[in-house]
C-alpha cells in the first residue's frame, strides 16, 4: 500500500535551488521503487523571502511547515543581508522556523567515508574510522536567553548583554534524545559543558549525570568544552555520541565537521517531540558558485535520507539513498570541492542524474 507524505521545501538562496532540485528528484526515484508518494510544497525563507515578504520567515511559510510531516532545507543567506537589523536577517528566520516548531534537538552526524578520507585536513591514521553524532541543544541557551541586547550604562557606554540559561526541563529533554541516540549506536556518550566556571554548566552536568541511571547500557563521560574541542582533533575516535549546549554545539559540530574534510558533505536533523523536523545540510548558500552548475548535492540527498530516517520513519528508503551515495563515490565521480587526482569532474546536475542511475541499479 502506497504512503502519502506531505514535505515542504525551502529552497531558501544561493545554490539552495539547485541542489534542492537533485534532492527532490532522489526523493522520487526512490520513493517509487518502495511505493512512497511525497506531495511536495515550496516556501520561501531567508534572503527569498526578504526579497518577496520583507522578512525572513513569513507567517505562510511557518503555517505550512507545520502542516507538514517533514521540512527540507537547503541553505539562506547572503552577503547583502549582513547589514540588515538582525530581526530581518535571514538567519533570525532560521531560529525563528526552529523555535515555531519546537526543534529543540539537532543530530549532527560527522562520519568519514573512505572514499575521502585523504580530503580531510587531519592524517590518515587519525580520522580513518571516525564516526560521531553531535546531538545539540537548539532552543535554548545563550541564543535565546533573557534579558539580551545592547544597553547604555549610567555613564553613557554601551554594554552589550546575552545570558545563558537551561532549566532542568530543558536539559532533560536534550539528555534523552542523546541517551537514546547513543543507546542506537555504540552505546557511549560525552556531555559537553563548562561546570568548573558556570553555574548552568553545572547543572547541566547534575541532571545529565542524574538521567544516566535510566541508560546503565550506556557509558557517560563529561568534558569541559575547551578540552572537548582539543581532543576532537588529537584523537576524534574517542568520542561515539557528544551531546551539548547551543553555543557549545555550534562549535564543535563545525569543528567535528571539518574532521571530514568537506563540510559539503554533511547533512543534519533537527527534531522536537512531535511534529515536523526539519533536514538541512550544515554548508552555507555559496552565493559565489550559485547558478553555475559547480554545487555539490550530496549533503543536500544526505539530508533527504535523514529526512526519511528520522522524520518518516522509513529506513530502508534511507539506506538505499545513503548506499547510492557511496557507489556513486566508489565509482570515482566527484563535484569540485571534493576533486582529487584521478577523480572524475562533476557538476550538480551530473551529480544528480548519477544518483538517480544508481538508484536504478540498486534496484536491481
Amino acid at each position: 500500500m502506497t504512503q502519502l507524505y506531505r514535505i515542504t521545501l525551502l529552497p531558501g538562496d544561493g545554490i539552495g535551488p539547485e541542489i534542492m532540485s537533485v534532492a527532490v528528484d532522489v526523493l522520487k526515484a526512490v520513493g517509487q521503487q518502495l511505493e512512497l508518494t511525497f506531495e511536495f510544497q515550496e516556501a520561501l525563507l531567508g534572503g527569498a523571502a526578504i526579497e518577496a515578504t520583507g522578512e525572513p520567515l513569513p507567517a505562510k511559510t511557518l503555517e505550512l511547515c507545520k502542516s507538514s510531516d517533514a521540512v527540507l532545507l537547503a541553505a539562506i543567506g547572503a552577503p547583502q543581508y549582513d547589514t540588515l537589523p538582525r530581526h530581518q536577517r535571514p538567519e533570525t528566520g532560521l531560529l525563528g522556523l526552529r523555535s515555531g516548531l519546537g526543534l529543540f534537538a539537532n543530530l549532527r552526524p560527522a562520519k568519514i567515508l573512505p572514499q575521502l578520507i585523504d580530503a580531510s585536513s587531519l592524517k590518515r591514521e587519525v580520522v580513518e574510522g571516525v564516526d560521531i553524532m553531535v546531538v545539540r541543544e537548539l532552543t535554548g541557551g545563550i541564543y535565546f536567553g533573557q534579558p539580551k541586547g545592547v544597553f547604555a550604562t549610567e555613564s553613557g557606554e554601551k554594554r552589550g548583554v546575552n545570558t545563558m540559561a537551561y532549566t532542568e526541563s530543558e536539559i532533560d529533554r536534550i539528555g534523552r534524545v542523546a541517551f537514546e541516540t547513543a543507546r542506537k549506536r555504540r552505546k557511549q556518550l560525552c556531555s559537553v559543558d563548562k561546570a568548573n566556571v558556570l553555574e548552568v554548566s553545572q547543572l547541566w552536568r547534575d541532571r545529565i549525570t542524574a538521567l544516566a541511571a535510566d541508560y546503565p547500557d550506556v557509558e557517560l563521560s563529561h568534558l569541559y568544552v575547551d578540552n572537548a574541542a582539543m581532543q576532537l582533533v588529537r584523537n576524534p575516535r574517542q568520542f561515539d555520541t557528544i551531546v551539548t549546549g547551543n553555543l557549545f554545539g555550534d562549535i564543535l559540530s563545525d569543528e567535528a565537521a571539518m574532521l571530514t574534510g568537506s563540510i559539503g558533505m554533511l547533512p543534519s536533523a533537527s527534531l522536537g517531540a512531535s511534529g515536523s523536523g526539519l533536514f538541512e545540510p550544515v554548508h552555507g548558500s555559496a552565493p559565489d558558485i550559485a547558478g553555475q552548475d559547480k554545487a555539490n548535492p550530496l549533503a543536500q540527498v544526505l539530508s533527504a535520507a535523514m529526512l526519511l530516517r528520522y522524520g518518516l520513519d522509513q529506513p530502508v528508503a534511507s539506506d538505499r539513498i545513503e548506499q547510492a551515495v557511496l557507489t556513486v563515490l566508489d565509482a570515482g565521480h566527484r563535484t569540485g570541492d571534493i576533486l582529487s587526482e584521478g577523480m572524475t569532474l562533476l557538476g550538480c546536475k551530473a551529480m544528480g542524474q548519477e544518483l538517480i542511475q544508481t538508484l536504478e541499479s540498486l534496484q536491481g
